[in-house]
Parts: structure tokens; sequence; C-alpha cells
């Protein structure tokens, strides 16, 4: 993963089921420089904490649930990398929420996340579009998907797990800042995990929290632009013409990661439209069109014969594969 760094925090995404026994420590007391909220039971608030939340720019009511944001497990273990990851310039919004937040506990931390009204609004916008049938509540069938986040903090990986009741320390990780050495520590506790599901589960994604590659490419893009300006500048230097030759050759090698820098950061542009586009389609509700499409397939009186035709289809390839 070494060209993907930096790397913030990793985040595991699994097919939930219900809980095995855990014999590994909580810890419970608050940890400096550590954010960590929970995302479970509805709670009631005490006076003076609705007082402070109102005072803050929230809007809460005195008895809530902290899931508030449909399917914010995601979300909520995204915003654990992003406020304890020192390297992330944060957003104003998520700078009054850690700071407002920071001394709560887990519980009020958590809803605290799903009070915030930008965050709403950031999780809902990559929200399905449903239709009126499809909104209904989620039963013991239905697959339901948790994110545990892993984050360095001062020296020691944490498991970050909204369902418990705090982090769990992986231990000190060797190397200092050296990310390197988190992931290594934390490589066999995921793979630990998805071994302990796997026989049942293949569902799982490991997703890192990287810093943005069109930032990183443009700043290094401009590195380069000036050091060729540099370069040019050198062969402009009736002095140094002895050493035209060599700055030459620099100037090609530039030139060459220009290129290759640009390609780059086309590429991302590239991608982010292909995410972008993505996204809407995944959004959009094609149930209308569908409906109406079908509507006017039957007033052709094109329908039935399309529905005979696939049937016969089904038919026939049913007989081709169970041949008697």
């Amino acid at each position: 993963m070494a060209f993907a760094r930096p790397i913030y925090g990793l985040i595991v995404l699994y097919k939930w089921r219900p809980p095995e026994k855990d014999e590994r420590p909580v810890i419970k007391d608050a940890i400096p420089n550590l954010f960590f909220a929970n995302q479970v039971r509805s709670i009631e608030l005490p006076s003076y904490f609705c007082h402070l939340y109102s005072s803050a720019s929230f809007k809460i009511k005195h008895v809530l649930h902290l899931q508030i944001i449909n399917n914010a497990c995601a979300t909520q273990a995204i915003i654990s990398v992003l406020l304890n990851s020192p390297g992330i310039t944060l957003s104003d919004e998520l700078k009054r929420l850690k700071e407002f937040a920071k001394d709560l506990p887990p519980e009020l931390k958590g809803l605290a996340i799903v009070n915030c009204a930008s965050i709403r609004m950031l999780n809902n916008s990559f929200a399905r579009s449903e239709v009126p049938e499809e909104q209904k509540p989620s039963s013991k069938d239905d697959d339901v998907y948790h994110f545990i986040s892993y984050v360095p903090v001062d020296g020691v990986l944490y498991e970050l797990d909204g369902l418990k009741e705090g982090p769990i320390s992986l231990g000190k990780y060797p190397g200092g800042a050296d990310e390197a050495g988190w992931l290594r520590v934390a490589q066999p506790v995921i793979q630990e995990h998805i071994d302990r599901f796997s026989q049942n589960e293949i569902r799982f994604s490991v997703m890192a929290i990287l810093k943005n590659r069109k930032e990183m490419y443009t700043a290094e893009l401009k590195d380069l632009q000036r050091k060729r300006e540099s370069l040019l500048q050198q062969m402009s230097d009736p002095s140094a013409s002895r050493h035209v030759p060599s700055v030459e050759q620099s100037l090609a090698e530039v030139a060459a990661q220009i290129e290759a820098v640009t390609e780059k950061i086309i590429m991302e542009e590239e991608k982010l439209k292909k995410w972008k586009t993505e996204n809407m389609r995944r959004k959009h509700n094609y149930v209308p069109f569908l409906f109406n499409f079908l509507k006017i397939l039957e007033e052709k009186k094109r329908l039935k014969p399309l529905i005979d035709k696939a049937k016969a289809k089904q038919k026939s390839h049913s007989h081709s594969t169970n041949p008697r």
C-alpha cells in the first residue's frame, strides 16, 4: 500500500451478525487525543446538555436515538478517522463538532455526530432514492452491514467499533510516526476478524482513508514546474555553459516527470467524474420510468409478446441445462 500513502486510517466493512463473545478489554476511561463515539441505544439527555447543544447551533429533543441518520454506521466510521488524524485539515463544521463534543461521554459524542446538520445532509446525499413501498423497517432477514475503524493515535493503534462501550487498544506500533508500523499491527487483527466469519460470509471490504490524490499530484506538479524554471534559468546563464549537457539531461527528466504527473491528474479527474455519474445513477429512482415504459408497451400491444418470448427462452434454457 506504499503507493497510497499517506494513510490516515482503515475501515473494515462486513455483514453484521449477532456478536460473539469478545475477550479483549474495552477502554472505558477517556483517552487524551482519542475521539470515540457510540452509535447504539436510546438515551435521555440531561437538561444541561440540551442547553449546551442548542447554544451550539444544534437542534435536539430531550429524548433521542443515536441512529438519527439512517444507515449512519459508514459515516460515523469515516468521521472516527477524520477526527483522530492530526494530518487532516478539518472543515469548520467538523472543528466545531470536535471541540464541542471532546469532553462528552461516547454516547453523547455519537448523538452530537448524528445531530450535525451538515453531516446529515452529506450522508443523505448518498442515500438511494426509495419508493414508499420500500420504506419499511429492517427485518431480521435483511442484510445489515457494519463498519469498524482502525486509527493510530499517539503511537498506539486503536480499534473503534461504535457498537462497543469503548475503544480497544491493539498496542503500540514500531517505527514512531511511520505509518508502515501501525499498518503491520493492523493487518493480522483485520485478517483474524475476517477469518472468524469467513466460513459463512465472503463479503468483506477493507478501505483506507487517504489524502486527496489530485491535490497531492497538483502540488507535485507545481514543484516540478518550479524545478524546470530553475533549470531553464541555468541554461540561459552564459557562465554556466560548461554545465549545459547535465542541465539538459535534468531538464529532460523533469519534463518526463511533468508529463507523468499531468497524466495522473487527468486520471484522477476522470475517476471523480465517473464516481459522480455512478452516484447519480445509484440514487436515481427508476421505478416511474419502468412503470411508464411497461405501460406504453402494453398500449402498443407489445408487452405480452415480449413476456411470452422471455418465458419460452427461459423454458428452453431450463431444458438445455437439465436434460432428462
